[in-house]
């Protein structure tokens, strides 16, 4: 009977392969399952116990709400003026205006 050598490589069997990858794939559930278990809102849930700064996202009601009144204040934006800052002089001009403004300036360039 002859010894082999200790320092030469030796095979790694097929079960030490599958049991690492079955404890990647365990390790990536578990992790997937725990990050994103506390991250999230419930999809129809409650507003109760939720911070008010995420209170919108609670019910599709209340999203549908928030997303309702904010188009609304985005179209009023686009169609009116107002100061942004009065002091610097910048403006708020309904958007026809400012796209004709951008066009006569870039015309005048030429």
């Amino acid at each position: 009977m002859t010894r082999t050598d200790l320092n030469a490589p030796r095979p790694v069997s097929f079960a030490t392969i599958i049991v690492i990858l079955v404890g990647f794939g365990l390790f990536l559930f578990l992790t997937r399952r725990v990050v994103h278990s506390h991250h999230t809102l419930p999809a129809y849930g409650t507003a109760e116990g939720v911070p008010a700064d995420q209170a919108w996202q609670a019910t599709p009601e209340a999203r549908r709400k928030y997303m309702l009144e904010l188009r609304a204040k985005q179209e009023k934006q686009l169609a009116s003026y107002a100061w942004v800052d009065q002091k610097s002089g910048v403006v708020q001009l309904p958007i026809d205006r400012a796209m004709a403004l951008t066009a006569q300036g870039y015309g005048a360039q030429k």
